[in-house]
């Protein structure tokens, strides 16, 4: 699946628009992260907890919007965008979305340099 925030994939022409996907995940923080972050707001510096709870969101809600795309018979999604927002008092939503497409290589790929050797 080739991905893109443009509004294209460099190097490709769009041949079908097939729809707009999205993928999402709501996560709430951990009363022991949330401690320690109070903490590390005192002194300064990374909220490492929080900066892997946010990655694995991401990480969750591209592998949805990805699996709907296939399902769309898609090869890539363009016009990639996250967005946040807040549910609840701890708990957030990490929401992906973009246009699944089918695209072609607009150039032949360039011959391999180091075929095998038979």
């Amino acid at each position: 699946m080739l991905l893109s925030n443009l509004e294209s994939v460099p190097g490709h022409t769009i041949t079908q628009q097939l729809d707009v996907v999205y993928g999402s995940t709501v996560r709430s923080k951990h009363a022991g992260r949330d401690l320690l972050a109070g903490l590390k707001n005192i002194v300064g510096g990374e909220l490492t907890a929080y900066t892997e709870l946010l990655e694995e969101s991401r990480q969750e809600a591209m592998e949805r919007m990805i699996a709907k795309a296939q399902n769309l018979g898609a090869n890539a999604i363009v016009g990639i965008r996250f967005s946040t927002s807040n549910i609840a008092q701890g708990a957030s939503e990490l929401f992906v979305y973009g246009t699944a497409v089918h695209v072609e290589a607009n150039q032949p790929k360039l011959p391999d340099p180091f075929p095998a050797q038979g």
